[in-house]
């Protein structure tokens, strides 16, 4: 039984909840459950879509700032490989992901809503990479996704000064997708990837891998993913509902199956 981070499923949208109070400070415990729970939810057919939410009042403020400082070098590099994993694990659920951001999102915390597809963030959100200030530099995705989300510049001004970012600077330069009021948060996370709950989860899928492995490779080799993706869907089921109903119906009236 997990003890910090659960996944709580409703309506085809499961929630990947951390619960360790009062930060929800990163350690090496909660980041093996973050594991566990983004592998069930990437599993579960009942999961159509994910949110990942620290609570109403903190996503997550960082690492754990006191269990690292007594880690050695060779300490750190066993352990690297597991920070950066579960965090990869995340990144890797086959559906669409969203972040619901409250509070602050520092380091590992900013980290690990970048894993996300989607980030809504509350209107007095703090986001940063402030490890430089520790004499370090993020470790568990940040120099590669926020460089990839918001351009290698941005991302250099944001990790070599290591300051934070409130809610509007974050959606002016791509940090996040949308700011709502801190009581909305949730609600608007969930809003967000609703519309995939019954979707063609093969589709959708497909159209995730495509994207996210086409952005690591040349052109060539990203219309090469996509083709085969592609011609890939064309052995679903949902495939033949969807084009079936669009010549009877129209256009957004097919009832997938998700097979």
């Amino acid at each position: 039984m997990a003890e910090f981070v659960h996944l709580e499923v409703e309506a085809g949208i499961g929630t990947i909840r951390l619960d360790r109070p009062p930060m929800n400070a990163l350690n090496a415990a909660v980041q093996e459950e973050i594991r566990a729970a983004a592998e069930e939810a990437s599993q579960r057919a009942d999961v159509s879509a994910v949110v990942v939410y620290g609570g109403e009042k903190v996503f997550a403020a960082g690492a754990d700032i006191k269990e690292m400082q007594t880690l050695s070098y060779a300490d750190m590099v066993q352990r690297s490989v597991g920070l950066q994993s579960s965090f990869t694990a995340v990144a890797a659920i086959p559906k669409p992901t969203v972040a619901a951001v409250t509070g602050y999102a520092l380091g590992g915390g900013c980290e690990l809503a970048l894993c996300c597809d989607f980030r809504v963030a509350a209107e007095d959100t703090r986001l940063g990479q402030p490890e430089i200030l520790l004499g370090i530099i993020p470790g568990a995705g940040g120099t590669q996704r926020l460089s990839r989300l918001v351009g290698p510049a941005r991302a250099k001004d944001l990790i070599f000064s290591g300051r934070f970012v409130d809610a509007t600077e974050a959606l002016a330069i791509g940090l996040v997708d949308e700011v709502v009021a801190a009581s909305e948060v949730y609600a608007a996370a969930r809003r967000r990837v609703q519309r995939y709950v019954g979707g063609p989860a093969l589709a959708l899928r497909a159209a995730k891998e495509a994207i996210e492995r086409g952005l690591s490779v040349d052109l060539a080799s990203g219309l090469e993913i996509e083709r085969s993706l592609f011609t890939g869907l064309f052995a679903t089921r949902d495939r033949e509902l969807g084009m079936a109903s669009f010549v009877e119906k129209g256009p957004g009236k097919a009832v997938f199956e998700g097979r």
